[in-house]
């Protein structure tokens, strides 16, 4: 279906109520490191109210998967529409321009087509927590106007517990603090962000806009202010445990080292996780704040929004904590969709899609050309009907990051993964350092690798066939 069949689609069928005559708004909130425990997903205890908010008035992705569960990686590409190999963001080091000079970012689309564009916070990659506060590794051409906000989570954060002395966001830290959310770097992007949709207001200047919010928590240093950590009372929290021999059959080169992470005490997982919770919270009162601002100004009847982590994060899964590696729990992500006016408001699509998938849909939905050299799918099929499909793979890959024998070269090899409807298949250096199968169907924890199973042969050869289709596609 081509563009302009797939926007006559959508004006007539999906969203009766919006007029295309003017341009829509996008208001586009990227998380960082949040998976999905939240209320509209089913997590039984995380307060998410705003959240849930926002899925009752979109449509939720249940099987949303990032392109590379590290910050930079997965954010160049969300804002490419390119996959990481292609951006040449393989680490947190490096900028996509260095290999892709001329490509319009997402943002600069839209600028390039009539916009306003604006940036407050974290959406390419900062450093967290030092580069809070400052422009870190931003792309200049992809904005009219940046904010870079700064709260106590940076200015207090000598006073931050660490696993490792000395290190906040890279390894797990945490700090519950007496305060005000207008006292936290989130909240003081939500203060922005209202006061940046007040000054641009299409009705003063002629123009609509595109604004990316970018919310620092729930990354580390896990800093949230005691009222909402009051609602995740430590007897109330259960962590999950590593499961005896559960690592008996995981390739190492699946595994990330981080120190002092498997040695945690039952207590100390606790306080961990009720830290991740209450910043969790922290970042869904942001919201709020934000969505009334848009409500207030009577601009969410001409307003799109889109919610997304730039990857999931584990808790104690496997024995892992934070990102990384090519497992369920740091490759999903929540996605959510909100267009005025559109049909399925408040359901859910089980289709696989991904986050490179961003790009395409928003230039659907506020009727722009789709650029040359994007990658992903438009997910507009999906608005109109959740039961739909768009692809039959989702794809994602990393860095393998452990030592491996017989490994010298500088620059690590990739593990790759693709997740289907049923299952997840997973190469570690194209076989080399080992091959992973689970089926989520009778194993949704992960915990048995059915790759060297007699049984499963036929079922790995015709994974290996999809995943080697699909792999075509990101080069």
């Amino acid at each position: 279906m081509n563009c302009t069949k797939i926007y006559w689609f959508l004006t007539v069928l999906i969203f009766p109520v919006i007029s295309f005559a003017n341009k829509p708004n996008v208001l586009l909130i990227a998380v960082d490191d949040l998976n999905a425990d939240l209320g509209c997903y089913g997590h039984p205890l995380v307060k998410s109210p705003n959240v849930d908010r926002l899925a009752e008035r979109g449509l939720r992705f249940d099987r949303a998967y990032c392109q590379y569960p590290v910050c930079n990686p997965s954010r160049s590409s969300f804002m490419t529409g390119l996959y990481p190999e292609q951006t040449g963001v393989l680490s947190n080091a490096g900028h996509f321009r260095d290999k892709q000079p001329d490509i319009a970012s997402l943002s600069q689309h839209f600028i390039n087509h009539g916009y306003f564009a604006a940036r407050i916070g974290k959406i390419y990659h900062y450093g967290v927590p030092t580069q809070i506060g400052t422009d870190g590794e931003d792309d200049k051409a992809s904005w009219n106007k940046v904010v870079n906000p700064i709260g106590i989570d940076r200015t207090r954060q000598d006073e931050v517990i660490t696993l490792r002395a000395g290190s906040y966001g890279g390894t797990m830290s945490w700090l519950l603090l007496d305060s005000k959310d207008e006292e936290h770097t989130d909240g003081q992007a939500a203060l922005a962000a209202v006061k940046l949709m007040e000054d641009h207001h299409p009705d003063k200047t002629g123009k609509p806009f595109f604004l990316a919010v970018g919310f620092y928590r729930p990354h580390t240093p896990y800093v949230a202010p005691l009222h909402h950590a009051q609602h995740y009372p430590l007897d109330k929290i259960e962590p999950v445990l590593e499961l005896p021999g559960d690592r008996d059959d995981i390739p190492p080169a699946a595994l990330p080292d981080r120190p002092n992470q498997r040695e945690l005490t039952l207590e100390q997982r606790k306080e961990i996780i009720r830290a991740y919770y209450a910043s969790t919270t922290l970042m869904d009162a942001c919201l709020g704040r934000v969505l009334d601002g848009l409500k207030k100004l009577k601009l969410d009847d001409d307003t799109i929004v889109v919610f997304l982590s730039d990857h999931g994060y584990h808790l104690g899964q496997h024995g892992l904590w934070q990102k990384s590696d090519l497992f369920e729990g740091s490759a999903r992500v929540p996605f959510i969709i909100s267009v005025p006016g559109m049909k399925t408001a408040g359901q859910s699509s089980n289709s696989l899609t991904e986050l490179i998938d961003l790009y395409p849909t928003l230039a659907d939905l506020c009727n722009l050309p789709q650029p040359k050299h994007l990658k992903g799918h438009s997910l507009a099929p999906l608005l109109a009907n959740p039961k739909a499909t768009v692809r039959q793979a989702a794809y994602s890959t990393t860095r393998i990051r452990p030592r491996l024998p017989g490994f010298t070269g500088k620059v690590k090899p990739l593990g790759r993964s693709i997740r289907t409807d049923r299952y997840r298949y997973t190469e570690w250096a194209d076989g080399k350092y080992g091959v992973e199968l689970y089926d989520y169907q009778t194993d949704p924890m992960e915990i048995t690798n059915l790759a060297r199973s007699a049984a499963h042969t036929d079922k790995v050869k015709q994974l290996k066939t999809i995943f080697d289709q699909t792999r075509k596609h990101t080069r």
